[in-house]
């Protein structure tokens, strides 16, 4: 008698301890899934980075517009210039981010002559000789927006886009790094738990 209700006790508890795993095991990875429904964030790895922005030429007898002068990305801070909200839907982000319905970028849509990616020294410190896309998943390993590191890589996050990424974890989130199309310099981290991105640049490896 004293066998059967042992074993029904470790049947128990070894029960009790799949569904609490199956339930709760997350922790903070995957909390993108409150975010618009789990729409976007909670996991989702987009398939493919953004495509170029196609800015149609200026009709003729229009004068071209004007833009305000590139920023000199070796010492200029942005971080105050005004940015627009990128919440497109109810519950989605305010910063840029990615659908998981169909890999759509939200907020990449500034063209190449956006003054806030601008580079006087584009590549200054080589290019990420890492895995570029969806095949590779990295996990941040310590540091900051201004410098954070993976694997022996080293990347800052851009001035303009240090809000956008306020809520990632700088020792334990996982990214995907993508090209960024558009402005030279600059790579593409995406958030794999939130399912936002920001425009980082490459510092090396050392």
């Amino acid at each position: 008698m004293k066998k059967t209700v042992g074993v029904a006790g470790l049947i128990f508890i070894f029960s009790f301890a799949m569904l609490a795993q199956r339930g709760g095991g997350g922790g903070q990875r995957g909390g993108g899934g409150q975010r618009g429904g789990g729409t976007v964030g909670g996991g989702h790895i987009p398939a493919h980075g953004p495509t170029a922005v196609r800015v149609p030429p200026p009709s003729r007898g229009t004068p071209p517009a004007k833009t305000p002068p590139p920023a000199n990305r070796g010492g200029g801070d942005q971080r105050n210039d005004k940015k627009p909200s990128y919440q497109d839907q109810p519950g989605h982000p305010q910063a840029p981010h990615v659908h998981a319905s169909n890999d759509k970028w939200v907020g990449h849509d500034s063209g190449k002559d956006d003054p806030h990616y601008h580079l006087d020294h584009p590549w200054e410190h080589g290019h990420f000789g890492g895995e570029i896309g969806p095949r590779h998943v990295y996990r941040i390993e310590g540091g900051d927006r201004d410098r954070f590191w993976f694997g022996g890589f080293f990347f800052s996050v851009a001035p303009f886009d240090f809000d956008d990424c306020a809520d990632w974890i700088w020792n334990s989130d996982d990214i995907m790094i993508y090209d960024d199309p558009d402005h030279p310099g600059w790579y593409l981290a995406y958030n794999v738990r939130l399912g936002t991105y920001c425009h980082v640049m490459y510092l090396g490896n050392n």
